[in-house]
């Protein structure tokens, strides 16, 4: 799996369970609510930054962010 979809499942997953809906999760990270779905479709790659601002507008570190990422392509390796 390429990192950007597996990227894009964890970020859905993450606002899923937080709650929130894409225009909701771009306003408190300072994005785009189309950003966000082009991300989550894993039609764009995010920069470092923008790890970083979806990581405080979702309320955890930016290793867990990464991490989640790292066990979608586990999980799509099986």
């Amino acid at each position: 799996m390429e990192v950007s979809k597996a990227f894009g499942i964890a970020l859905r997953k993450l606002r899923i369970s937080k709650g929130l809906t894409q225009e909701q999760l771009g306003f408190e990270a300072d994005l785009r609510r189309t950003f966000i779905s082009s991300l989550e479709l894993g039609e764009k790659k995010p920069s470092l930054e923008t790890i970083y601002q979806l990581a405080i507008a979702l309320d955890l570190p930016m290793s867990r962010l990464l991490k989640l990422v790292e066990k979608e392509i586990e999980i799509s390796k099986k």
